[in-house]
């Protein structure tokens, strides 16, 4: 909260818009590097969860997390931030609107994004809830029943409440550099608490090695070796998969809307190149170390149930710290770090969400001559809202949280991705081919997706219902990039040339 008010006096120099949304195009290297990361609720719940239940495969499953920072900031990165200062855009249907001169396009954008951020977001909530939940005491005046018949649990919606109330508070107060401030901050607790995790984990199991030998006595040797551990023979990451997800987690994050906006508000290109570096380097220090802990987590909490795997790092920092003096002090500040990057998430979803409803939708189509007071309060009055309605979508808790982010993530990526980078290289582009190629990524993945809810268990991949139609064992992503690609460019191709003026200034030095 303090964070985000004095964002909010920082923002103050330059226009509203500008400054609640895009930080003033201020950001520095560790800024841009700690608060582009696509550290989240999964990253500490649902990954951790099937390194849980599977064993040493995920760490190929996640390997291309190292690989990140090249290709969102490397292959797209300088030409976003370039192209958004030349057409003076502040969102990614902005930069659309303004690069193809179509407010249908720009008007596209946003739909899709509020949809695939949506799905995301109502997941990070629940992430929220459960570490609060788990978190909290079972003794003295604060303890709460445990186990309660049915779907009411006061421990899980008090969490839930004091989630929604804090990180909603200080993204409303301080707008996009307001979560970049507290994003800096909670990736910095997100650094120190895998760390000091790490040594009361390896410490407690007796080190990684007998760690993994006691795991493969509770589960099978299935538990050290590709494609994982099952109980039911499931496959959890057979070839075609392995090559599926050094795509996602390559490429996902270059798609993702939020991930856009960080690079349009970084400084200049000297710092996009220096968080390359910081940003690799963080990711290996926080993914690396999360499976060894985990690791430890299944010689050390052998019996999880299967709907329980998510809390493994909480219960973890609780268990390893409960005989050390000091320990309560200790598990808190190892807590921080999943609750940490689950509200680095939210926030950053939040602002790319709000966005899109007053930037892109209200002040273009509905009230163009909106004053700075009506856009400050109308922006509160959408972050507010749309908190609220994650909050009542996690009444009754989602199920499949790692299943619903990589959903989330693959589909915006597949919707984005290829038309921006055509946007971006390709002067020959025209606003029907980007059209073409968000609803053609968008279309694939969902027909698969419904393909798969629809069709039997092919016992590959996560043990989940909420599962894609694995098209010749290969994940939707592929197929929509793929089609992104051949829609955007084809219908590009097959429609009239963009005017020579609107592209010169932006592809000419």
């Amino acid at each position: 909260m303090v964070l985000g008010t004095l964002a909010q006096r920082a923002m103050r120099r330059a226009s509203f818009l500008k400054g609640y949304f895009l930080g003033n195009r201020g950001l520095g290297a560790w800024a841009l590097a700690l608060t582009a990361t696509v550290q989240s609720g999964g990253t500490f719940m649902g990954f951790p969860s099937l390194v849980y239940s599977h064993g040493w495969v995920v760490a190929i499953w996640i390997s291309s997390y190292m690989v990140v920072p090249l290709t969102a900031f490397a292959l797209i990165g300088k030409r976003v931030a370039r192209f958004s200062r030349r057409l003076g855009a502040i969102t990614l249907p902005d930069l659309l609107r303004e690069r193809f001169g179509s407010p249908r396009v720009g008007l596209a954008a946003s739909l899709f994004i509020l949809f695939f951020l949506t799905f995301n977001m109502v997941a990070q909530f629940k992430a929220g809830a459960l570490i609060m939940k788990v978190a909290w005491p079972d003794t003295g005046v604060f303890a709460l029943p445990r186990n309660v018949p049915g779907s009411l649990d006061p421990a899980y919606y008090l969490g839930l409440g004091i989630f929604a109330f804090t990180v909603v508070g200080y993204t409303v107060i301080g707008g996009f550099l307001g979560a970049v401030w507290t994003d800096l901050l909670q990736s910095l607790m997100m650094f120190v608490g895998v760390l000091v995790l790490l040594v009361f984990a390896v410490s407690a199991a007796g080190g990684t090695e007998e760690a993994t030998r006691k795991a493969v006595e509770a589960t099978g040797p299935e538990y050290a070796f590709a494609p994982g551990y099952s109980k039911d023979g499931r496959l959890f990451l057979p070839l075609g998969l392995a090559v599926s997800f050094f795509l996602i987690w390559s490429f996902t994050g270059t798609g993702q809307p939020s991930s856009m906006v960080r690079v349009m508000a970084s400084r200049n290109t000297q710092t996009m190149r220096r968080s390359i570096f910081l940003l690799a380097f963080y990711n290996f220090l926080i993914y690396v170390p999360l499976i060894m802990i985990c690791i430890c987590g299944r010689a050390l909490i052998p019996d999880l149930p299967q709907g329980k795997t998510d809390e493994i790092v909480p219960r973890l920092a609780l268990k390893t710290t409960s005989g050390v003096p000091g320990g309560s002090l200790i598990a808190g500040l190892i807590l921080a770090a999943p609750f940490g990057a689950v509200m680095s998430t939210v926030s950053s979803y939040l602002v790319v969400i709000a966005s899109g409803l007053v930037r892109d939708v209200y002040q273009r189509f509905i009230n163009p001559v909106a004053g700075e007071r009506r856009l400050r309060v109308l922006s509160g009055v959408v972050l507010a809202s749309v908190g609220l309605i994650a909050v009542l979508a996690n009444l009754r808790p989602v199920d499949y949280l790692q299943a619903i982010i990589v959903f989330s993530g693959t589909g915006a990526a597949s919707t984005f991705l290829m038309p921006v980078v055509l946007a971006l290289y390709w002067r020959r582009a025209t606003a029907a081919g980007c059209m073409a190629g968000m609803v053609a990524g968008a279309g694939t993945v969902l027909l698969l997706m419904i393909a798969g809810w629809l069709g039997p268990d092919p016992l590959i991949g996560q043990a989940t219902k909420f599962r894609p139609y694995f098209l010749l064992g290969l994940d939707p992503f592929p197929w929509g990039l793929a089609a992104s690609l051949a829609a955007g460019v084809g219908v590009s191709l097959a429609t009239r040339p963009p005017e020579p003026a609107r592209v010169s200034d932006l592809f000419e030095r």
